[in-house]
C-alpha cells in the first residue's frame, strides 16, 4: 500500500525522525503547520500516485505530533477489505474504544452498531442512522481533544470503505476552527474520494525534480553511476519509490532483478516485475507465509495471528525481509509496497491462491463477514453456497449502514449465483443499496447487469426504478426524465392492465418533472397515465404522480384523498412522508407538517440519501413558521447530500436555508446561500432551485430595504410575458414582488404578472395562493380600492398556519390604514403582526413593525426575545435549544455540530445577552419553543 512507502523518498532505513526526506521540505513544513494546534486548518488531504512517498511524509508527522503529546489515531485503507463497513473505522477508533462508551446513549448505540461492537440487529431492520454515526465520530473526536490535541491519520483512503469515509467526511467537515483536532488524509487521486476532494485542502504530492532525485539516489547504499544511473533516472522519472527500487535491483548481481528495459512498459508493471523476481529462490515456508499475507490482504494486525499467520518475530520472515519485500515493526509484519504484495499474490498459480483463501476461511470462522469474501476469493465458478454467504453480509452491512459494502457484496453474489434468475434477483438488490452512495453510474452499471440476466418485467422494472430514484436527485433532469418516461410508456403499451411498474417509473419522473419544471414533461405524463388503468383500491401511485407533476390541474380530488392515504400510512413512516410531501405541494401546509412529524417520530429517515423533493420537508417546516426545525432539515440534507455528492439535494437545501436567513436579518449569509445553490445547477435544467434562491435573493434585498434589488431578483421567477417559470415554486412569490413594485414604481408590470397568475390558477387555486393573490392586489391597487383585498387577504382564519406571510399581510394592512388616517383600526393588526415577527425572530419585519407601531402612537418596548438581534441565526438556534434544557452534546446532535463548537457559540454569545450562567437562559427566552421545535 502506499501506506508501506515509509522509506521511499528517505536516506536509510532504520527509519528515525531525523532521517532526511528528499525534496519534500516545502510539503513537510505545509503538513506540520496543518497539525499545529494553532493552525485554523482542520482537515488536509494529501495526494499523489503510486510510490511519490505520501506514507513517508504521514510517519514522520505523526511521529513529531506524538512527541509533542499528541494523540494520534491512525487507519490505513485496504483493498480486500474495502467492501467491509466500517473496517477502517474500527481500525481507527479501536484505541479509544474505552471512550466510545462516554459518548450520549443514541450516539454510542449508533457507533457501537457501526463497529459491530453493540447487540446483533434483527432481520429486516432498518438500517443504522448515517448521519448519527458520524456525529457520534464528531463527538468522540471532540472529546479526545479536549483532553489533548489529536491527529487522525488516514493512509491509503482509496482503498478505504466507504462507510468509514463517509463518517470520518461528515465529522471532519463539522470541525470549528478551534478544534485541536486534525485530520490527514493520503490518497492516490482527489476527485476519487467520496465524501472528500472538493470540500477540503488538498495538497498533491508531484514527481520529484531532477536535482532531488539525482541527491536521493547518492543518498541509497549502492549508489548507482554511469549508464544505470542516467537509465534509473529516465525510468523511474521522479517516483521516490522506483528510484529506490530500480537502484535496489540494479544492485543485485542476479540478472533477472536487474532495471527493466526501457520501453512501454508502464512504471507499475516495471516495479511490480521487480517485486516479483524477488520471490525466486525464497524457502518455501517463506512463499506460504506470503502468498498467506498477500491473501489477507488486512492492514488490521490485529487479525493477522488469529488467522493463522507466522508473528513478526518468527525466522520464517526474514527471508522476505532480506528481499526487501515486507517490513516487520513490532507485531506487525506487512508488505513494502501493495505492488510487493500484488506480485506475491499474482505469481502463485492459480491452486495456490484458493488454498490460501480456504485456509484463511477456515481460519476466520469467528469473522462471518471477512469470511464469506474468502470463499468468494477461492471460488473457481459459480457456487451457490458462497453466493447465500455474500448475501448474509450484505444484510448486515445494510443494517450497520454499510450501504455500498452491502451493494459490494450483493453484486459478487450475482456473480456466483449459478441461476440466472438468483443473479439478476441479487442486481436489483445491489442497485436498491448502491442508490444510497449516490454512484449512478454504479447503479446504472448494475441495472445493465439485470437487463443482460433476465426479461422478468417486475425485474427489469424494479432496476430501472432504482436507476430513476438516484438519477432524480442528480442534475442531469432532461436526459433522466426521457428514459423514465419512455420506459414506463414501454410498460403501459406491454402491460396495460398491470399499471404498478408503469407508475413505480412515473413517480420517479413526476419528481425529475417537479425538479425542472419542464411543461413539456407535464404532458407527457399525462398521456400515458391516460393509457394506464385506475386503481380505487389503491390511488395513492396515481396521485402521487399527479400532484407532483400537475398540482393545481386535479387538486379538489387530489386535496380529498389527503385523509384517506394518511389514514392507510399511519405506522408507515415512508408512506407518511409520501403523503407529506404530497399535502405540501397542495399547499396543505398543516396536514404535511402534521405528516413529517408522525413520520420522524417513528422513524427518523435513514440512509445517505434524501428522498425525492426532501426539501419538502425544509420548506413544510419554513411555511408553518418553525424555522428552527427547517434548518436542522438543511442541515441533515446538506450533510447527506454532500456525502452521496448529490449536488442538486445540497442546492435545494442550500435555497431554503437562504430564505430562512433572509426573513432572519441575515442578509450576508442568506445571500452566500442562495448563491451557493446557483452554482450547483443548470437554472434551465432545475428550475424549481433557480427560483427559491432568487426568492431568497429577493428576500435578502428586501430585508435591507434595497427594494430596486429585490424586485430585480423576484422578476425574474417570471417569464418576460408573466408566466411563471415554475408551475408551483413560482406563485408564492407574488405579493414579495408587489411589495418591491409599489417601492420601485412597477405597478403596471407586476399588476399584470399578478392578474395572469390569478386566471391560470382560476378556481385550482389554494387558499394561501388565494390570500397571497389578494395581498398583492391590495398592495397594486389604488389607495381607495385597496381595502377589500387586504380583508379578503386574512379571511380565512386558517392561513394562521402560514404565520410570517399572515403577520406580513397584516402590517401591510395597519400601514394603509394608518395612511387613511385609520389609527385607531390600524393599531390591533400592528400589535398581532409585530408579535408574530417577534416570535418568529424575523428582525429587519420586527423593525419594520416596531416603527409603524410608534408610528400608530402604539407603547412599543423591547422584550426578551429582543435580546437575541445581536446574535447569527446559528447562535439564536443555540441559545434557544439551551434554554429548553439540551446540553451541549444534545445540541450537537441537533444541528450537526461538535459539542465544543456549541460551547463556543454559547461562550461568544452569554456576553451579547448580558448573562454569565446557562440558567438564565430559560428567563430571558420567553418561550422556549420560539423558532425550535
Amino acid at each position: 500500500m502506499d501506506g508501506h512507502e515509509g522509506d521511499l523518498g528517505t536516506a536509510a532505513e532504520p527509519r528515525s525522525d531525523t532521517e532526511r526526506i528528499v525534496g519534500r521540505s516545502a510539503e513537510l513544513a505545509r503538513l506540520f503547520r496543518a497539525v499545529d494546534p494553532a493552525s485554523a486548518e482542520r482537515v488536509l488531504l494529501l495526494a499523489g500516485d503510486m510510490g511519490t512517498g505520501k506514507s513517508a511524509l504521514l510517519d514522520r508527522v505523526a511521529r513529531r505530533a506524538g512527541a509533542d503529546g499528541t494523540r494520534v489515531l491512525r487507519a490505513e485503507g485496504s483493498e480486500s477489505e474495502s467492501g467491509l463497513a466500517f473496517s477502517a473505522l474500527h481500525q481507527l477508533l479501536r484505541p479509544v474504544a474505552a471512550e466510545v462508551d462516554a459518548l450520549p446513549e443514541r450516539q454510542r448505540a449508533a457507533l457501537q452498531d457501526a463497529l459491530g461492537a453493540g447487540p446483533a440487529a434483527p432481520e429486516h431492520t432498518n438500517a443504522s442512522d448515517p448521519m448519527l454515526t458520524g456525529i457520534a465520530v464528531l463527538t468522540l473526536l471532540s472529546a479526545l481533544g479536549d483532553r489533548q490535541p489529536v491527529l487522525v491519520v488516514l493512509d491509503d483512503a482509496q482503498w478505504c470503505d466507504r462507510a468509514s469515509l463517509d463518517a470520518l467526511s461528515f465529522a471532519a467537515r463539522r470541525l470549528g476552527g478551534d478544534e485541536p483536532v486534525t485530520v490527514l488524509i493520503a490518497t492516490r487521486g482527489v476527485a476519487d474520494l467520496p465524501g472528500f476532494g472538493r470540500h477540503i485542502p488538498s495538497l498533491t504530492l508531484e514527481p520529484l525534480d531532477n536535482a532531488a532525485a539525482n541527491q536521493l539516489l547518492d543518498l541509497q547504499p549502492d549508489a548507482p553511476t554511469g549508464h544505470t544511473r542516467t537509465q534509473i533516472l529516465d525510468q523511474a522519472a521522479g517516483n521516490p519509490l522506483a528510484l529506490a527500487e530500480l537502484t535496489r535491483a540494479a544492485s543485485l548481481h542476479d540478472t533477472a532483478a536487474s532495471p527493466p528495459p526501457p520501453g512501454p512498459l508502464p512504471l507499475t508493471d516495471r516495479l511490480e516485475r521487480l517485486f516479483a523476481a524477488r520471490l525466486d529462490g525464497l524457502p518455501a515456508p517463506t512463499a506460504r507465509a506470503l502468498l498467506l499475507l498477500a491473501a489477507m490482504d488486512s492492514a488490521d494486525s490485529v487479525l493477522a495471528v488469529p488467522a493463522g499467520l507466522p508473528e513478526a518475530g518468527d525466522a520464517v520472515w526474514l527471508p522476505a525481509e532480506e528481499a526487501a519485500l515486507i517490513r516487520r515493526n513490532g507485531r506487525d509484519v506487512r508488505f513494502r509496497h501493495p505492488l510487493a504484495r500484488s506480485a506475491v499474490y499474482h505469481s502463485a498459480p492459480a491452486d495456490a491462491r484458493r488454498t490460501a483463501h480456504l485456509a484463511l476461511a477456515e481460519l476466520l470462522r469467528n469473522e462471518p463477514d471477512r469470511r464469506a469474501w474468502q470463499l468468494a476469493a477461492a471460488c473457481p465458478g459459480p457456487d451457490a453456497a458462497v453466493a447465500a454467504e455474500l448475501e448474509r453480509t450484505a444484510g448486515r452491512a445494510r443494517r450497520r449502514g454499510g450501504h455500498a459494502a452491502a451493494a459490494q457484496a450483493l453484486q459478487r453474489a450475482a456473480e456466483l449465483a449459478p441461476e440466472s434468475a438468483d443473479s439478476a434477483r441479487l442486481l436489483v438488490e445491489a442497485a436498491r443499496a448502491a442508490v444510497f452512495t449516490g454512484d449512478l453510474a454504479w447503479v446504472e452499471e448494475l441495472a445493465a447487469g439485470v437487463r443482460a440476466r433476465t426479461d422478468d418485467t417486475s425485474l427489469l422494472t424494479a432496476a430501472t426504478v432504482q436507476a430513476g430514484r438516484l438519477a432524480a436527485l442528480t442534475v442531469r433532469h432532461t436526459a433522466v426524465f426521457s428514459r423514465l418516461a419512455d420506459a414506463a410508456d414501454q410498460l403501459a403499451l406491454s402491460c396495460p392492465t398491470r399499471p404498478a411498474p408503469a407508475l413505480d417509473l412515473l413517480a420517479d419522473a413526476a419528481v425529475v418533472r417537479f425538479y425542472s419544471g419542464e411543461d413539456a414533461q407535464r404532458q407527457r405524463i399525462q398521456d400515458i397515465l391516460r393509457r394506464l388503468p385506475e386503481d380505487a383500491a389503491h390511488p395513492g401511485p396515481r396521485a402521487w404522480v399527479q400532484t407532483v407533476s400537475d398540482p393545481f390541474g386535479h387538486r379538489p380530488r387530489l386535496t380529498s384523498l389527503l385523509p384517506r392515504l394518511a389514514a392507510e400510512a399511519e405506522t408507515c413512516p415512508e408512506g407518511l412522508t409520501a403523503v407529506g410531501i404530497m399535502a405540501w405541494v397542495l399547499d396543505e401546509t398543516p396536514r404535511a407538517v402534521r405528516a413529517f412529524d408522525a413520520a420522524f417520530g417513528r422513524w427518523e429517515l435513514r440512509g445517505p440519501l434524501p428522498e425525492g423533493l426532501g426539501g419538502a420537508v425544509a420548506w413544510a417546516y419554513v411555511e408553518r413558521g418553525r424555522w428552527g426545525r427547517a434548518r436542522e432539515a438543511c442541515a441533515r440534507i446538506t450533510a447527506i447530500g454532500r456525502t452521496a455528492g448529490l449536488d442538486h439535494a445540497v442546492a435545494c437545501a442550500a435555497a431554503v436555508d437562504a430564505t430562512v436567513l433572509a426573513h432572519q436579518g441575515d442578509a450576508a449569509a442568506a445571500r452566500a446561500r442562495a448563491e451557493d445553490a446557483l452554482a450547483l445547477i443548470d437554472p434551465l435544467e432545475s428550475r424549481s432551485v433557480a427560483v427559491y434562491a432568487r426568492r431568497a435573493l429577493g428576500a435578502a434585498s428586501a430585508a435591507e430595504g434595497a427594494y430596486e434589488s429585490a424586485y430585480g431578483h423576484l422578476r425574474t421567477v417570471f417569464t418576460a410575458d408573466g408566466a411563471p417559470v415554475h408551475y408551483h415554486a413560482s406563485y408564492p412569490a407574488l405579493a414579495d414582488l408587489a411589495a418591491a413594485a409599489v417601492r420601485t414604481g412597477r405597478h403596471e408590470e407586476a399588476a399584470r404578472i399578478v392578474e395572469r397568475s390569478a386566471r391560470d390558477l382560476a378556481d385550482n387555486a389554494s387558499p394561501r395562493l388565494r390570500a397571497l393573490i389578494s395581498r398583492a392586489r391590495g398592495l397594486l391597487a389604488a389607495p381607495e380600492d385597496a381595502e377589500p383585498h387586504f380583508r379578503a387577504a386574512l379571511a380565512d382564519p386558517g392561513l394562521e398556519h402560514w404565520p410570517f406571510e399572515r403577520a406580513q399581510t397584516l402590517l401591510e394592512f395597519a400601514e394603509w390604514l394608518r395612511r387613511r388616517r385609520r389609527i385607531a383600526e390600524a393599531r390591533t393588526p400592528l400589535t398581532e403582526a409585530l408579535e408574530t415577527f417577534r416570535r418568529l425572530g424575523a428582525r429587519p419585519w420586527t423593525e419594520r413593525a416596531r416603527a409603524e407601531a410608534r408610528a400608530a402612537g402604539l407603547d412599543v418596548t423591547d422584550t426578551a426575545p429582543d435580546a437575541l438581534a445581536g446574535l447569527t441565526p446559528q447562535q439564536q438556534q443555540i441559545i434557544k435549544l439551551a434554554a429548553r434544557g439540551l446540553t451541549n452534546r444534545e445540541i450537537g446532535e441537533r444541528l450537526f455540530l461538535s459539542p465544543r463548537t456549541v460551547g463556543s457559540h454559547l461562550y461568544r454569545s452569554f456576553p451579547k445577552l448580558g448573562i454569565t450562567a446557562r440558567s438564565q437562559l430559560r428567563d430571558l427566552v420567553e418561550s422556549p419553543a420560539t423558532a425550535i421545535d
